[in-house]
């Protein structure tokens, strides 16, 4: 895969650069905050070569691209603009965001660039207590020190990086957030809490609490400081600002924040954290239940991240959270989810994505490839992830599970966990539980006819594909689209059609019929995934001028007519009936070769051959 170019696809379907406000990615999607969500084409790409999905979320735009988001973010950042200076303002967007969509876009925002270095943290310390239970260190080694340090340091000191990430968020100036950040951790203020709970400032009483580890007084401080910077920039002198503003910044909101950001975060955060203690204690056995059963879409609509400062203030309280560790069941039944297609499936493709997939959830508790790959593709197993993740969930709530640092859900961090035994069995009951749904009642209804297409592909591993239309055919590159042109979506050719039938150039299965009926999709006899594109840009058309003669999951042979279009009516609207025939999975095949590049073509002539 080519990831330069898919970076230029993906930039240019968003809209543009210009069109976009700022751009993060986690560990598998790429987040846009855009402009104009309208500008963009989002069924484009999803269609794309390397994109799993698009989720529209939080106020975000999120591309889907799997484990290689970072080479594509990467090519993005180095090849446009995007991120740098001169960059419109949060301001100027015309995307209209709902007050909770806004909110829990700010949180990811602010935590999305700190996940690295809270998971890696959290690892380490899950690593330490293996190494302290082994017997390798005790609590007086200097070693255990030395790691202790390094793994609870991000922790400790979160409160200035979240006033770094989030200022950089709000657009204010990331080094003064840290110097607030800093100063409710600065030894002469925390000294004062050694003395009392209680000192003044002027004569104003200030009730004093612990900052370290805190997110929400921070999260307050410097959502109010972005907005009183903007201010101050406005209303003092350009010559005097750059010591005027934050030292009044700085002089302002540490004294506001110890009167009363301080607390009040605090307290708010201790309010929740008290709210999810009392329905654990209430019943352990419904919270993990509800909690298990629906985190997995928590993920998928961005909610979950309305839930991280709440996790991360109740380990910095307790010394452990109850319910991310409830939540862990999620990710055991979409692993279970993962193994159970593995093992049902006979589709090679299939099991290429399952396999990887499930590994990815074991070893590093990544499994978004299993959500969007699986899980949103083949909807009958949405409620295996439900019925699964619940039962998991709630052994987890009723064992009374504890999650004492914050790590991802794998293999290598079940020493994070507690009480242990009961949450082994309940991650393999749940496993089991989720493999063993997908191998009794199947993954969809067409998988027989899937399958028994992929037993045909083991033996036929060559075959000829012949022309679908009456036309003149061009190269690719020709074609004025440039995903098409690039062999982004794949190999193959394309022709201008004279006629307006279209008819199989193979033998196989109509895997997907689109809705608009402006596009089929063909897997044949030797594996291969062919997709005929009838025009450019026609899924505009919503199906009109379009008429289907054969069904979704059909069997064809070549020669058999898919569909009747009206080439006038859609030239007419304004459409090329450029048609594009390409091999979307042309890096399964050693050799594609094209037969004929130009001048006329009749139907049944062949123009590729496809070799395994």
């Amino acid at each position: 895969m080519d990831k330069k170019a898919l970076a230029s696809h993906i930039v240019e379907k968003v809209g543009g650069e210009n069109n976009v406000i700022d751009l993060t990615h986690c560990a598998t999607r790429l987040r846009f905050r855009l402009k104009d969500e309208k500008n963009t084409k989002k069924e484009e790409i999803k269609k794309l070569q390397g994109i799993m999905s698009v989720v529209e979320s939080g106020g975000e735009f999120q591309v889907v691209v799997g484990s290689h988001v970072e080479e594509v973010y990467k090519e993005i950042m180095e090849n446009t603009s995007i991120g740098r200076s001169g960059q419109e303002s949060t301001e100027n967007t015309k995307t209209k965001t709902r007050s909770l969509d806004g909110l829990f876009n700010l949180i990811s925002g602010t935590f999305t660039p700190l996940l690295p270095v809270i998971v890696g943290s959290g690892m380490l310390k899950a690593l330490i207590i293996i190494l302290t239970k082994l017997g390798w260190l005790t609590e007086q080694d200097g070693a255990y020190a030395i790691l202790s340090a390094a793994g609870n340091a991000v922790f400790y000191f979160l409160p200035i990086l979240v006033a770094v990430t989030l200022a950089i968020k709000l657009k204010a100036n990331p080094y003064v957030a840290a110097a607030i950040g800093a100063a409710l951790m600065e030894p002469n203020f925390t000294a004062l809490s050694q003395a009392g709970d209680r000192s003044d400032f002027f004569g104003i009483p200030v009730i004093l609490v612990t900052y370290s580890s805190q997110v929400f007084p921070v999260f307050i401080s410097i959502f109010v400081f972005a907005y009183l910077e903007r201010w101050l920039k406005k209303v003092i002198h350009k010559n005097l600002s750059l010591f005027l503003v934050p030292m009044l910044s700085i002089g302002i909101l540490v004294p506001v924040t110890a009167l009363v950001f301080g607390p009040f975060g605090v307290y708010v955060g201790d309010g929740i954290a008290s709210v999810i203690t009392f329905l654990m204690n209430t019943s352990g056995l419904l919270s993990g239940a509800v909690i298990g059963a629906g985190f997995t879409f928590m993920v998928v609509l961005g909610l979950h991240w309305g839930l991280f400062p709440i996790v991360i203030a109740n380990i910095a309280a307790n010394g452990y959270d109850n319910m991310l560790a409830m939540s862990a069941a999620a990710n055991m039944a979409q692993i279970g989810l993962a193994i159970g297609v593995y093992l049902k499936t006979k589709n090679r493709d299939l099991k290429q994505t399952a396999g990887p997939a499930a590994l990815s959830g074991i070893l590093a508790g990544v499994t978004e490839p299993i959500v969007y790959g699986i899980m949103l593709r083949y909807k009958r197993t949405v409620p295996y992830i439900i019925i699964a993740g619940a039962v998991g969930g709630a052994i987890n709530g009723f064992f009374g599970a504890r999650m004492h640092g914050f790590v991802l859900t794998n293999i290598f961090a079940l020493s994070a966990f507690s009480p242990i035994i009961p949450i082994v069995i309940s991650f393999l009951i749940t496993i089991i539980l989720a493999a063993a749904l997908v191998l009794v009642f199947g993954y969809e209804k067409s998988e027989k006819l899937q399958d028994n297409q992929e037993v045909l592909s083991e033996v036929k591993i060559a075959e000829p594909m012949l022309s679908p239309l009456n036309g003149n055919i061009l190269s690719l590159s020709k074609v004025p689209d440039e995903a098409f042109a690039s062999e982004a979506m794949g190999k193959g050719i394309a022709i201008q059609p004279t006629e307006g039938k279209l008819y199989s150039p193979v033998t196989g299965v109509v895997s997907r019929l689109f809705p608009t009926l402006h596009a089929v999709l063909i897997t044949t006899e030797s594996g291969a995934e062919l997709l005929i594109h009838v025009g450019l840009n026609t899924v505009k058309l919503k199906g009109l001028h379009f008429k289907a003669a054969v069904q979704e999951q059909a069997k064809v042979a070549s020669g058999d007519l898919l569909l009747e279009f009206d080439i006038n009516a859609i030239e007419e609207a304004g459409y090329s009936v450029i048609t594009p025939i390409v091999v979307t999975n042309s890096g399964d095949f050693s050799e594609i070769k094209v037969l004929k590049e130009e001048g006329h073509i009749d139907k049944g002539t062949p123009v590729l051959f496809v070799r395994r």
